[in-house]
C-alpha cells in the first residue's frame, strides 16, 4: 500500500515538474501582425501631432499679426478697421444700398454710406477710433491722466464726426462710429458713460460689430418693406387706372347697346312699314283695270 502512494505521488511530481518547466507556444506572426498595426498607428499618431504643430504655429502667427495690427501704426489699424466694416456690410446689404469711400458733396469722403430714402437720408458710418489712448489706459489702469485724456479723444472724434457727416438736407441727422473690438465697445459703455451720452446728443452712434450687424439687418428689413410698399403703391394706382378704364369701357358699351336697340326698333318699323305695303300692292295688282 505504500509503495502504490509513493508511486502515485512520484508520477504528480513528475507531472506538476512537467507543467512548471513546459515552454509556452507563441504565435510569432500573430506579434509580428501586431507590432506592424502598432508602428502604423503610431506613426499615424505622430504625423497628427505634426500637422497641429504646424497648425498651432501659423494660429500663433495669426495672433501675433493680429496684435501687431492693433498695437502697431495707426494706418494699419484703420485698414483693418475699414476692412471688418466692408466684410459686415458686404454680407448683410444689397449692392445698391451702400457705397464705399465714395465723396460727399461737401468734399468729405466717410468709409462707408448706407443708402436711405430721404428722409431719413444717406447714413454714414466712420471706422475711425482713438486707440492709442485707450492702450495706454490698459499699460496703467489707475492712470487718471490717461483716463481722461481717452475720453477726451474719444469726444473730439465724435464732434468730428457730427461735424463732417451730419449734413442737414445730404445725409440723415445722425451717424455711427464703428469699433472693431467688442471688448473696447463693452469697456466704453461700462467704464465712461458720459461718453456714450454724449455721443447720443451729438447724435453719432457708437456700434460695435455685433450691434452694426443687428443694426443692419434692421435696417435692410426696413429698406425691404419700404420697397414693398412702393410696389404696393404702383399696384394700387395701376388698378385704380384700371378700374377708371374698365368704367369708361362699360360707358362705351352702353351707349353702343343703346345704338343696336335704335337701331333694331328702325329695323322693326321698317318690316312693319313693309308688311303694310305689301298686301296694298297686292291688292293693287289684283284690280282690274280693263285693257284698251
Amino acid at each position: 500500500m505504500t509503495t502504490y502512494i509513493l508511486i502515485l505521488l512520484s508520477v504528480i511530481v513528475f507531472l506538476l515538474l512537467v507543467l512548471i518547466f513546459r515552454k509556452p507556444t507563441v504565435d510569432i506572426s500573430g506579434l509580428r501582425e501586431d507590432n506592424a498595426r502598432l508602428r502604423e498607428r503610431l506613426a499615424e499618431r505622430l504625423g497628427m501631432l505634426s500637422q497641429n504643430a504646424i497648425e498651432l504655429k501659423n494660429i500663433s502667427g495669426d495672433i501675433a499679426n493680429f496684435k501687431d495690427i492693433l498695437m502697431g501704426n495707426k494706418q494699419a489699424r484703420g485698414t483693418f478697421g475699414e476692412r471688418q466694416l466692408e466684410d459686415l456690410v458686404r454680407d448683410i446689404m444689397p449692392p445698391e444700398t451702400y457705397a464705399f469711400q465714395s465723396v460727399l458733396s461737401t468734399g468729405v469722403r466717410p468709409d462707408c454710406v448706407i443708402r436711405l430714402p430721404y428722409p431719413p437720408g444717406d447714413m454714414v458710418i466712420d471706422s475711425k477710433f482713438p486707440l492709442e489712448s485707450y492702450n495706454r489706459i490698459l499699460e496703467n489702469k489707475n492712470d487718471m491722466g490717461a483716463r481722461k485724456q481717452f475720453e477726451l479723444d474719444v469726444r473730439k472724434h465724435i464732434d468730428a464726426i457730427a461735424e463732417k457727416y451730419i449734413i442737414s438736407g445730404v445725409t440723415a441727422e445722425s451717424a455711427m462710429m464703428f469699433i472693431a473690438s467688442e471688448s473696447i465697445f463693452m469697456e466704453l459703455h461700462t467704464q465712461f458713460p458720459d461718453t456714450i451720452e454724449y455721443a447720443a446728443h451729438k447724435k453719432v452712434f457708437i456700434v460695435s460689430p455685433a450691434t452694426l450687424w443687428a443694426t443692419l439687418n434692421t435696417i435692410r428689413a426696413i429698406l425691404s418693406d419700404i420697397k414693398i410698399k412702393r410696389v404696393a403703391t404702383k399696384i394700387k394706382k395701376e388698378l385704380e387706372l384700371l378700374l377708371a378704364d374698365l368704367g369708361r369701357l362699360d360707358e362705351r358699351a352702353s351707349k353702343v347697346d343703346q345704338h343696336f336697340a335704335l337701331a333694331q326698333k328702325d329695323i322693326n318699323d321698317i318690316q312693319t312699314s313693309i308688311s303694310k305695303i305689301t298686301p296694298r300692292a297686292e291688292k293693287i295688282r289684283e284690280m282690274d283695270f280693263g285693257e284698251d
